[in-house]
């Protein structure tokens, strides 16, 4: 795949997905930069990962729902490297528990986390891309914001808006050369579903029509097509990865 621009910002990818996004697009010849809340030791590990295959990253520490650190971020890497050509907006938490024990802040942590935090990357974005007429986003939401998902209403929601919203930034892009697509991982192999019992996994997997979870790569993979210019004439719309979850 071919990249017009030159530098990428990961949020959350520190580890998990995000970790596997900022390898892959390393490994296409992007400078990654790697960002992370807390654990700055695991940031560390995926940059010297990235370099000692041949890739080049940094390492960047923000919380992405404080809207002053966020949008001093993406000065900082622009006043690096004169330009930010993608984005990944990442990050995300879970704070899952039924509706109706679930507190208003249980709720709105979610969506700050995960939807307040992706409108300040696309609203930040699209201004300093809009400078060189040149950007691409990708959003990564969830299989839950698309089918919801008993205990993860707030989760549901946050993922959801992120799908919603991405397609009215698309548009509001389009006139300046700057696509906003989404992706939506279905069950995925992270440190998370390593916790889960071997009969559990398999039963997740009876209803997946490939019958397995999915890999972190496929999804990178699937977040690295939506950058590329391999999609140059995509944008507004959401790529599931999902196994054929939602056939």
């Amino acid at each position: 795949m071919k990249f017009t621009g030159k530098n990428v910002l990961v949020t959350g990818s520190s580890r998990g997905i995000g970790a596997e996004i900022a390898k892959v697009l390393a490994g296409y010849g992007l400078k990654v930069w790697i960002n992370y809340r807390s654990g700055a030791e695991a940031a560390d590990k995926v940059k010297a990962e990235i370099k000692a295959a041949g890739g080049e990253a940094a390492v960047i520490g923000f919380d992405v729902s404080d809207e002053e650190a966020f949008t001093s971020g993406i000065k900082a890497i622009v006043d690096a490297d004169g330009e930010l050509s993608y984005l990944v907006n990442n990050a995300g938490i879970t704070n899952d528990k039924l509706a109706m024990r679930m507190k208003m802040d249980d709720f709105t942590s979610v969506i700050d986390a995960n939807l307040k935090s992706c409108f300040i990357g696309c609203r930040e974005s699209i201004k300093t891309m809009s400078k060189k007429k040149f950007g691409a986003v990708v959003n990564v939401a969830s299989i839950v914001g698309e089918m919801g998902n008993p205990g993860q209403t707030n989760y549901a929601a946050s993922k959801g808006g992120v799908i919603a919203m991405s397609k009215s930034f698309a548009k509001e892009g389009a006139p300046r050369n700057i696509r906003f697509n989404t992706v939506t991982p279905g069950f995925i192999v992270t440190e998370m579903t390593d916790k889960l019992k071997d009969e559990v996994k398999a039963e997740y997997a009876k209803n997946i029509p490939l019958a397995r979870m999915g890999d972190p790569k496929e999804v990178a993979e699937a977040v690295a097509f939506l950058l590329s210019d391999s999609s140059s004439y995509i944008t507004g719309e959401t790529l599931k990865v999902n196994g054929g979850l939602l056939v």
